[in-house]
């Protein structure tokens, strides 16, 4: 295998974890269309340099069987290498130690004021799926790795985030995560919109259910 496949076939396992959130070496190389033995060996040197790790589990009778899910440096893996998230840390302790409680929130909901400014700008109208995917096409610009699909009765659709650019932020601030929230509802004033999954509490992403507001007859 070529070095270009080797780095392909590592972010192409790195990224279906993180969608994942913890899974086979089975399910992945069904996945990545390679033998589990294939897999397995690539899985390995991920737990080599630190990017992976495995935990056993009993499913059934037989021989316990390997759950890998990515630890905190292969989430990084995702992060922009530039450090921005680092400044953006920084600013805030910043922020946080010369304002109070009360400014700091002013400060973020005047910043929500502009992104909703710009994302209705860029998304502008349309039927609501395709305004949707003009987000999720934005938010993977700015380092986010999000998906839409809609409920099987066809009447909501589901936007789960997996990796957010943020996510250091988010863990020391969680207050951002509000913001997350009512930045989505107000792109979408249209709808209703609800988090139904908050990676901070439990699960590897963080998933919104959005309804179109029908108008009354």
């Amino acid at each position: 295998m070529t070095i270009e496949a080797q780095a392909t076939t590592r972010e192409a396992t790195l990224t279906l974890l993180l969608k994942q959130g913890e899974t086979s070496a089975a399910k992945l190389a069904v996945l990545m269309g390679i033998s589990v033995q294939a897999m397995r060996r690539h899985l390995r040197s991920l737990e080599r340099d630190g990017l992976v790790v495995s935990s056993s589990s009993a499913a059934g009778p037989g021989r316990p069987s390997n759950a890998w899910q990515l630890t905190s440096h292969g989430l990084n893996f995702f992060n922009d290498a530039s450090g921005s998230e680092q400044f953006a840390l920084e600013l805030l302790a910043s922020i946080e130690s010369t304002l109070s409680e009360k400014n700091l929130v002013e400060v973020l909901h005047s910043q929500l004021d502009e992104k909703v400014i710009y994302y209705r700008d860029k998304i502008g109208s349309g039927a609501l799926n395709t305004r949707l995917e003009k987000l999720v096409e934005l938010r993977k610009q700015e380092g986010y790795l999000a998906e839409l699909h809609l409920s099987e009765d066809g009447i909501s659709w589901y936007l789960n985030a997996f990796h957010c650019s943020i996510r250091s932020i988010a863990e020391k601030y969680p207050i951002v995560c509000d913001y997350e929230l009512e930045l989505i509802r107000n792109i979408f004033s249209d709808c209703e919109v609800q988090r139904v999954q908050w990676r901070l509490e439990s699960g590897h992403s963080c998933g919104f259910e959005i309804n179109q507001i029908r108008p009354n007859v």
